[in-house]
């Protein structure tokens, strides 16, 4: 596929487990390309080799990407057209592509995404989480102290998050999940989503880690984590105000303590809902807050 105006650089998105579901208009892109760039040259050419794809493969991952970007740009602009895919789902969705991506823009190289699957919208869409407004944070750091620094900076952003993370450090991120988050907070941990054992477990930040500990082979795969976002004082439907002196008790621990030990402290003496609880201590912070002194 070549024009005498150059190339065309097409992201093509790639099944995230099921090879079934590689669009038609992408199998289509796949053939007609002249060079693929992807990844890993032995696992593209698996599902090339599944659909009967036989185009020429470019490596192109974290470790070179820069040099491979430039070497691509000089064949677009001699008319050659390149897909770029990554092992799985949407190119540049925490995978190599941006530099590409970015060249290509700024040396007038058009660029044609070819949309599929994407793992992070996939179990976005079935967590059971509001979907209107959200936040993809990607990979969290490998480090606990990064990542509760990380997670201490989103505690109290409204919108739905959503994590990739790996098998072997997701039972850490979930405790580290624990020891920032509320243990009401809700959350959805999604693992080898459109495969054999697909699994979207409901969970909340306080009951996941024993989750894991209590079924083994939820502790295998590849991970999306789906965290509800903070409540707001607009979230608390009026039927679930609090008794008058459930709240005064509430008010009076608050003063005292953090949220999170008011409300588990409330929760012992007032026998009240924790998620209720919670909700009425957040509007009670955020009413003395705005305040004037």
């Amino acid at each position: 596929m070549s024009n005498s105006q150059g190339g065309i650089l097409y992201l093509v998105a790639t099944p995230i487990g099921n090879l079934g579901d590689l669009s038609l208009r992408a199998v289509e892109i796949l053939k007609k390309a002249g060079i693929i760039a992807c990844e890993d040259t032995r696992h593209s050419r698996t599902l090339l080799d599944h659909y009967g794809i036989s185009g020429a493969l470019f490596p192109l991952h974290e470790h070179n990407e820069n040099t491979a970007a430039a070497r691509l740009i000089e064949r677009l602009h001699r008319g050659e057209s390149v897909a770029l895919v990554s092992d799985a789902g949407t190119p540049l969705i925490s995978d190599p592509g941006f530099p590409l991506v970015r060249l290509a823009r700024a040396e007038g190289i058009k660029v044609v995404p070819i949309p599929g699957p994407c793992a992070l919208i996939t179990a976005l869409c079935a967590s059971g989480l509001p979907a209107n407004r959200f936040s993809f944070e990607g990979f969290p750091p490998r480090k606990s102290t990064a990542r509760k620094t990380l997670f201490e900076t989103l505690r109290d952003d409204p919108r739905t998050l959503v994590f990739y993370e790996s098998a072997h450090r997701v039972k850490e991120t979930l405790r580290d999940f624990g020891a920032v988050f509320p243990p009401e907070r809700r959350l959805a941990i999604a693992r080898e989503l459109t495969k054999r054992f697909e699994t979207i477990e409901a969970s909340t930040v306080g009951e996941a880690p024993g989750l894991l500990e209590r079924n083994p082979e939820m502790g295998r795969g590849e991970f999306v984590l789906v965290l509800e976002g903070a409540a707001t004082v607009q979230d608390v439907p009026a039927e679930n105000e609090l008794p008058a002196e459930q709240q005064r008790v509430l008010q009076l621990l608050l003063e005292e303590c953090s949220v999170k030990t008011a409300v588990g402290l409330a929760v012992k003496i007032t026998g009240a809902r924790r998620d209720v609880l919670y909700r009425s201590a957040l509007r009670l912070v955020r009413e003395v807050n705005d305040t004037p002194p």
